[in-house]
């Protein structure tokens, strides 16, 4: 049987798509991304603000058609929206035959045989439960990264303790959860193994990775071990909150030459009074005492943050003052959401909600100064060297598209590199870059990279 699998939302959702994929795989399926010859569709869905819920449930209500047509035999909702609105989904969306939760993604094989078989089938775990990956590696054949091969996301840990007042995740995904260390450099080496040469740490929060294994922060050991991985070449951390960097781990970044000196950091604001209604851990000064130290400590870091604009209560001074605080502080990449109310947390019942204009008209105003500071930056860039990994060709040009460092794949810019030489995915160059083009930066070979 051929099934479509469609993986939604973030890059942690998408580790629990490949995951399932693999076990599909193994099992004797066959995955098409081709919905005419699909016989079976998993949509592995996502709901962390409102855009992403409807744009899952667009996708599963565009599959539901097929599956009404009689094309497609069977149709799973996996993942967060599946979670969350597994009732809802099952009332409104009949012709989903299965659901599969967050925690319960080692359960696919078992819901898509059952829905094959002719039996309504939903796996639905306790949110604290981990999903039983251990065997799951790409070692054995049982993971299948879909990102290309030569980079790849290692989740680390499950859940969230936060509780910031405007995010469902710890109600959908549960409390913080490591993974033990031994089974990531395992899974690391395996995916090192079949030809990746970045890694990309990723959880809700990688900071607090190991506290409720080992009793300890300890992102930094994982670091050094990971680090010890022969063929492998970056290691890119995200989603660190920033009270939780340790003078440990800047260390560990500056001393491993594998570390990429790269840093997503979600600030989420910067004025004190709206932090403290968000339920963040930390203020103004904070934040820029430890932007500041990071800069000071690695000069060459590139430091990424996400904000959100329009948070109930949040007044035009309070606007201002992130415009302010994005303008001192010059991050190198920045996002912004506008605040989506989310049923369930405390701040969709705050006072004070905000105007949906107002809210883009925020957001507008951020993205420009920020596209300034952006462009600005990527001037300054001309006339340095960085060494890029290859990404692809472009089309009917001798050129190629590449990233450097400072460039998180599908989140950050490009490095496009000028050549006639021919050269493959996943290849390191050193590129002396001789201009820049809005947020991406234009290049030519300097010399071939050796280890």
């Amino acid at each position: 049987m051929k099934v479509l699998f469609i993986s939604l939302g973030c890059d942690k959702n998408l580790v629990d798509s490949e995951m399932m994929l693999g076990m599909l795989v193994q099992k004797g399926y066959a995955i098409t991304d081709d919905e005419t010859e699909a016989e079976a569709v998993v949509v592995n869905t996502c709901c962390f603000i409102n855009d992403a819920k409807q744009e899952s449930i667009n996708i599963l209500l565009e599959m539901a058609e097929l599956r009404k047509s009689g094309t497609v035999k069977a149709l799973i909702a996996a993942g967060c929206l599946a979670q969350r609105y597994q009732e809802e989904i099952q009332k409104e969306i009949p012709e989903v035959d299965a659901i599969v939760g967050t925690t319960a993604a080692d359960r696919i094989v078992e819901a898509l045989d059952a829905v094959v078989s002719g039996q309504s089938h939903n796996c639905l775990e306790d949110i604290n439960r981990s999903p039983a990956f251990k065997k799951c590696t790409s070692a054995n054949g049982n993971r299948i990264v879909t990102t290309g091969g030569h980079y790849a996301y290692l989740k680390i840990a499950e859940g969230c303790d936060k509780h910031c007042s405007y995010c469902i995740i710890p109600k959908i995904r549960g409390n913080y959860r490591s993974v033990p260390m031994e089974q990531l450099v395992e899974e690391a080496e395996s995916l090192v193994a079949f030809g990746a040469k970045e890694i990309i740490l990723v959880a809700q929060e990688t900071t607090l990775y190991g506290m409720d294994l080992y009793g300890k922060k300890c992102l930094p050991e994982l670091l050094h071990k990971l680090c010890n991985i022969g063929g492998l070449y970056w290691i890119r951390i995200l989603y660190c909150y920033p009270e939780e960097i340790t003078d440990e781990l800047i260390a560990a970044i500056k001393s491993e030459e594998k570390v990429c000196n790269y840093l997503d950091i979600p600030i989420q604001h910067a004025s004190d009074k709206i932090l403290r209604r968000m339920g963040r851990r930390t203020d103004r000064q904070e934040l820029a005492g430890m932007i500041t130290k990071l800069r000071s400590e690695i000069p060459d870091i590139c430091l990424r943050t996400t904000l959100i604009t329009g948070f109930p209560g949040e007044t035009p001074e309070d606007h201002e003052s992130l415009l302010a605080f994005v303008d001192e502080m010059e991050f190198d990449r920045l996002g912004v959401f506008t605040y989506s109310p989310e049923e369930d947390t405390p701040a969709a019942l705050f006072e004070n909600q905000i105007d949906e204009d107002k809210k883009l008209d925020r957001q507008a105003d951020i993205m420009e100064l920020q596209q300034e500071i952006a462009f600005e930056k990527a001037q300054d860039a001309v006339g340095s060297t960085l060494l890029v990994m290859v990404e692809g060709m472009v089309p009917d040009e001798h050129a190629y598209v590449a990233r450097s460092y400072r460039d998180a794949p599908n989140v950050d810019g490009f490095v496009f590199v000028q050549t006639d030489r021919e050269l493959m995915t996943g290849d390191f160059v050193r590129v002396r870059i001789t201009g820049s083009y809005e947020y991406d930066l234009i290049g030519e070979i300097e010399d071939e990279f050796t280890e």
